[in-house]
């Protein structure tokens, strides 16, 4: 649920590196100071979507509120900019909270590799052969082969993105689910994916994994030759997303689902 917040005496900004994005941070850090990140009360990231997910990752474990301005391309997850009265709608702003996927894969060779994700943790399949997968659901078997480009399990905050895109559900900010969406699936021909409780644990296993590469991607961090995949969501972190009044996160998701 969205709750006022507190006014923020010390705000650290960062920004992308587009023309567009270093002139509001050298704006706005005249204007307002620049604290360090370590000892500010709110972060304010400048750019766009892909400037947000890296902030949002950075500083997943600080328990700093993340509040952005759109200076990028796509501002999904982004506010208006506004040069004037910052403190005032950082004071009126409304927060978001929103919990990372963790990945856990494991590739041909053995290794163990851990990843979060913000949005969605992706499997593809790394050459022109389709990927054969299993798809077990806390340990049990829901789907024996899956045939297809890949696969990919998608958070609320995450299913307007690639998920969206691979024909997934939209899902409201506040619901307790995933997306499990196929991407470009072959066989089931009419098997699009599921809706899943947030504290499922998704297993994806790799089949013939040296003859059908297969890559699995938590947002950007990529592990190549993978045999299997645990992907669940990380409840104990929460990360706090700051959107101004009318425009949160909630609503954006609502507005989406009607074409807006």
């Amino acid at each position: 649920m969205s709750t006022p917040l507190k006014r923020f005496q010390h705000i650290a900004f960062v920004a992308s590196h587009t023309p567009e994005a270093r002139d509001a941070y050298g704006r706005l850090e005249k204007r307002y100071g620049n604290a360090d990140p370590a000892k500010a009360d709110v972060i304010v990231a400048l750019g766009g979507d892909g400037l947000m997910l890296q902030t949002l990752h950075k500083f997943m474990n600080s328990g700093k509120p993340i509040y952005g301005m759109h200076r990028g391309t796509v501002g999904f997850l982004m506010n208006e900019f506004v040069e004037e009265r910052l403190s005032e709608r950082l004071s009126n702003a409304h927060i978001t909270v929103i919990h990372p996927l963790v990945m856990q894969a494991r590739d041909v060779q053995g290794r163990s590799h851990e990843h979060r994700a913000i949005n969605e943790v992706s499997l593809f399949r790394q050459s022109a052969q389709a990927a054969h997968l299993r798809i077990k659901i806390d340990d049990q078997e829901r789907l024996a082969e899956l045939i297809a480009d890949g696969v990919l399990v998608a958070t609320p905050a995450g299913s307007t993105a690639y998920n969206l895109s691979a024909q997934g559900p939209i899902i409201p900010i506040n619901a307790p689910l995933l997306a499990l969406t196929a991407i470009s699936p072959f066989r089931p021909r009419r098997w699009r994916g599921a809706l899943l409780p947030n504290k499922a644990k998704v297993t994806i296993e790799v089949m013939d994994a040296e003859k059908r590469p297969v890559a699995a991607v938590a947002d950007h961090d990529e592990v190549r030759s993978v045999r299997s995949v645990d992907i669940s969501m990380d409840l104990n972190i929460s990360i706090n997303m700051l959107f101004d009044p009318g425009h949160n996160l909630d609503e954006r998701i609502l507005r989406e689902q009607f074409g807006f």
